[in-house]
């Protein structure tokens, strides 16, 4: 007969103490990481680079640049289409890079084991 009850083995104490500690330590680097995600700038362009768009890692428009030439007051819609597609295409950018340096950090969980593949 089958003993009921009890600690039924699964994750030992000292492997409970390496979850802890490598859990911690992505902590630490996934803050580093959106510290630096933060800081950096992206760069976009439209209309063959008449338009540049650039945003910060929060999610903020910090420039724009516009060539004389595509500035023309008889088509502002032009206009208005390039800056919106350049900061688009900058937003992008910067979300795709933020979740691929997320996910390589939270890739290394994978290896901890005793969750039966949770993470």
């Amino acid at each position: 007969m089958a003993k009921r009850g009890g600690y039924g083995g699964g994750m030992m104490p000292g492997n409970m103490n390496n979850l802890m500690k490598q859990a911690q330590k992505m902590q630490r680097q996934m803050e580093e990481k959106q510290k630096e995600l933060e800081e950096k700038i992206w760069e976009a362009t439209s209309g063959g680079g008449a338009v540049k768009v650039r945003v910060s890692g929060q999610k903020e428009i910090v420039g724009i640049e516009i060539a004389p030439e595509v500035v023309d007051p008889d088509d502002v819609e032009m206009l208005q289409d390039l800056i919106m597609t350049a900061a688009n295409e900058a937003l992008r950018t910067m979300e795709a890079e933020s979740a691929e340096m997320m996910n390589e950090i939270a890739g290394g969980i994978g290896g901890l084991g005793g969750f039966g593949g949770l993470f």
